[in-house]
């Protein structure tokens, strides 16, 4: 089998992009996937999904800017930028930033036009080429002529495609049979789809139905064996090291193994959230993907001494004035210490036996009677609308997202988004203006992609930016706004345009919380754009004020 080139494999990704059909997708993505050597598959398989092998290469937007004249001729191969992205990974300590740049100066300079198309795409992280995970998954089984079902349950197992694609075009099936859940070794979580309501919620799910309260913190999996623990992201990140106090609280459980899916966040002293941010940076990862055992000892780090007591000590129970406050929809008992606590909802495995085919009633009875009610979510049965949506107000009014409505019994789809876990949030929108827009990379190239949102500041007359989107937009609203920000634009440096603040879209968003890193202090969380208007005046958009009180908590002033 001879050496794939890189060239190669961004041909395939362009090709991948500009083809429509379903079947000629997966025909391309095999057909590149069956011409990889076996020391190709890890990083090829990577490039097609439109990743890197290395999760953190300290490479940002800024050092892809000013980038080399292309080479003229194809020398890359997929093993030798590889081993290039490994070396600038690996760079740290005095004098990283310049060698960085200069090994990542190297790459570009032997990479043509086209491949430094792709390595934009892969570094930035934006290669839309409409190769999602199902597809790949169909593509590696047509590639190695397996069954796609084989494939598909390797892979929400796995977490990784990488090692699915190796397993299979290197041992087929009976290698991929070997891919099953492991405590250590972290798998793809069950995700909730989303309902504007508890009652298109309920619809989805059906009653009697389960009501989680969704917690306004990060997702994590724990894996425990013996005294041995780790902690995982939703991206199957090892933040062990990170959360001390979830190792402390998971190895004080009276269980030999087991695996649990929950949420982990702080708390002030009176039992309500911190901001989400603050949760956040404390889990932030600094590592590679985790796709082997990586437990911990917690190398003698000191656990939160309250939160760790807290979810221990049987004087946590719930008491009934508890049970009553708006603090207790976070879990079933007291919730009055501070510090980082996790909150467990659902247990995958339970001393040598795997529950993930069994309904969620199993499942829940299973935590309950392994995990203190002080460590698990505010969960309620429903019968009803009404019951729902009592539930709903109650974790709103404990500072929280929403909830998720549950079919109890459903077993643990893993790595699907489907109708057995709804989520219900309330939603809210602003009218802004776009004050400047990003060039579009990978499927994207050549359009004006992401939206730069500025909030009216009635003070000056001018606008403050509250941060940056491309959620929500079609091909249709591409090709428009591409058009009109070029009527619009007032400067183009390559990277993107300024424009003049006169287009008005109206952006739905989760939230708000701090940044220092915008001048109004505050930025939205999980922006998307719902539709642009034209029937407004950007002197009549969304104030910086009226941004504040949401993130307050208040209602907003009017504009």
């Amino acid at each position: 089998m001879e050496i794939v080139r890189f060239l190669d494999i961004a041909a395939t990704s362009a090709a991948v992009a500009a083809t429509s059909g379903r079947k000629a997708k997966i025909e391309l993505l095999a057909g590149a996937l069956r011409r990889l050597d076996p020391g190709e598959i890890v990083p090829g398989a990577a490039y097609l999904a439109g990743e890197l092998r290395q999760r953190q290469t300290g490479v940002g937007y800024a050092s892809l800017r000013d980038r080399p004249e292309p080479a003229t001729e194809a020398t890359l191969t997929v093993s030798a930028v590889d081993a290039a992205i490994a070396d600038i990974s690996a760079v740290s300590g005095a004098g990283s930033q310049a060698r960085r740049k200069q090994l990542l100066g190297a790459l570009f300079s032997a990479a043509t036009a086209p491949e430094q198309l792709l390595l934009v795409g892969l570094f930035g992280g934006e290669l839309r080429q409409g190769a999602q995970a199902g597809l790949l998954a169909e593509a590696i089984a047509a590639a190695a002529e397996v069954p796609a079902t084989t494939v598909r349950r390797a892979l929400l197992l796995a977490g990784d495609l990488k090692i699915v694609a190796e397993a299979a075009l290197t041992g087929g099936a009976p290698a991929l049979a070997q891919i099953h859940l492991r405590v250590g070794t972290p798998l793809s979580p069950m995700l909730a789809s989303s309902a504007p309501d508890v009652a298109a919620a309920l619809l989805a799910t059906g009653t009697p139905a389960i009501v989680d309260t969704k917690l306004d913190g990060i997702r994590i999996q724990v894996h425990r064996s013996g005294d041995e623990v780790a902690v995982f992201t939703r991206s199957l990140d090892d933040v062990t090291a990170r959360l001390p106090e979830v190792v402390a609280q998971v190895r004080a459980l009276p269980v030999r193994e087991v695996i649990l899916d929950g949420e982990a966040m702080l708390l002030d002293a009176s039992g309500r959230p911190r901001p989400f941010q603050e949760t956040s940076s404390r889990a932030a990862t600094r590592g590679a993907r985790a796709t082997t055992r990586r437990t911990s000892r917690a190398s003698g780090a000191a656990p939160d001494s309250a939160a760790s007591a807290a979810a221990t000590s049987p004087a946590a129970a719930a008491s009934p004035a508890a049970a009553t406050s708006a603090a207790s929809a976070v879990s079933g008992g007291d919730a009055a210490a501070t510090g980082l606590r996790p909150y467990f909802f659902d247990l995958l495995h339970l001393d040598g036996a795997d529950l993930l085919d069994e309904p969620g009633r199993v499942r829940w009875a299973a935590l309950a009677e392994t995990v203190p009610a002080v460590a698990t979510v505010g969960r309620s049965a429903a019968d009803t609308e009404e019951e729902a949506a009592a539930a709903f107000a109650a974790a709103l009014a404990a500072g929280q997202e929403g909830v998720v409505i549950k079919d109890p019994e459903a077993p643990y789809d893993v790595g699907r988004r489907g109708s057995a876990w709804v989520k219900v949030k309330p939603r809210h929108t602003l009218d802004l203006v776009v004050l400047a827009v990003e060039w579009g990379h990978g499927r994207r190239h050549g359009w004006l992609s992401n939206l730069h949102l500025g909030a009216r500041d009635p003070e000056t007359g001018g606008f403050v930016m509250l941060g940056k989107t491309f959620k929500g937009l079609t091909d249709e609203l591409l090709r428009w706004q591409t058009e009109r920000f070029q009527q619009l634009a007032v400067a183009d440096n390559g990277w993107g345009v300024t424009v003049r603040p006169e287009q008005v879209v109206e952006i739905a968003f989760d939230g708000v919380q701090t940044s220092p890193r915008y001048p109004g202090g505050v930025a939205l969380r999980f922006a998307r754009v719902l539709r642009y208007r034209d029937d407004k005046p950007a002197a009549e958009a969304d104030t910086i004020d009226a941004v504040r009180a949401i993130g307050a908590g208040h209602s907003a002033p009017p504009a």
